[in-house]
């Protein structure tokens, strides 16, 4: 009995040192074909492909940047960065430099948008964004400052935002209410304000009111459909007008009125 315990507990001990061993050859196997990204940064791409390919992996380049720092053709990036742990087979991506840029970076300022535009792409350049800005004293459409300034160095990207000058926005009033007055001093004052009186029409009487009730008697009785409707006179009164009062209108705008 004593002799089947012992053997028992050989065979476990065995089996534990077996799967020991497979874990520990499993752990080898997977870590082993992890190795770590070179830097590549200021390396030429042959020199790159030849240094990954030696830790099998691959490289790939993707975009081209200016550089004022990375000579023209060396790598300025790459992605994983150096000494990131992958698996053979991996592909690096790599940006190429451009070298600095060369285009001299002209002045627009003071020019019109359709100038400035046409100066910066007959140089190569392109025209990123503009923005508008309203600066009284200045005209409207006017390049006032441009990004990158002109003649900037160290210039990753040919592209110019512009800053634009916009018209003034026009000053806003509050309609007063005219509701109440006679229209001849209402046209006055709306006159002398700045603003236009576009059109006076005279509103019907209430149809339970029994002016309403005797002309409507007397229109069937004539035989006619309706009656001509009275002539606004100085002395009519304002009833209703649009713009209403208390909204914001600007100088100029027309005013109608209707009156009784």
């Amino acid at each position: 009995m004593k002799s089947f315990f012992r053997v028992a507990i050989l065979a476990l001990m065995l089996v534990t040192v077996a799967l020991l061993s497979a874990l520990t050859a499993m752990r080898l196997a997977i870590h082993g074909q992890e190795v770590s990204v070179p830097a590549l940064v200021n390396m030429a791409p042959a020199d790159a492909e030849r240094a990954v390919a030696g830790l099998g992996l691959q490289i790939e380049i993707e975009r081209q940047y200016y550089s004022p720092q990375i000579p023209k053709g060396k790598i300025v990036s790459q992605m994983p960065p150096a000494g990131t742990k992958v698996r053979r087979g991996w592909q690096v991506r790599v940006a190429q430099s451009l070298g600095p840029m060369r285009i001299a970076i002209p002045d627009v300022t003071g020019e019109s948008e359709r100038t400035a535009e046409f100066n910066i792409r007959r140089r190569g350049l392109d025209l990123a964004s503009t923005a508008t800005i309203e600066m009284p004293g200045i005209p409207a459409d006017q390049v006032v400052a441009q990004s990158p300034p002109a003649n900037a160095s160290q210039v990753a990207a040919p592209k110019i935002n512009l800053l634009l000058t916009m018209p003034p926005s026009p000053p806003l009033f509050v309609m007063p209410s005219f509701i109440g007055q006679g229209l001849g001093n209402a046209s006055r004052t709306l006159q002398d304000s700045g603003f236009r009186l576009a059109n006076v029409s005279v509103a019907p009487p209430p149809a339970n009111s029994p002016a309403g009730s005797q002309d409507s008697t007397a229109a069937v009785a004539a035989g006619t459909a309706s009656e001509v409707p009275a002539q606004p006179t100085p002395a009519s009164i304002i009833v209703s007008q649009t713009p209403a009062a208390g909204q914001k209108v600007a100088l100029g705008t027309a005013v109608s009125l209707e009156v009784r």
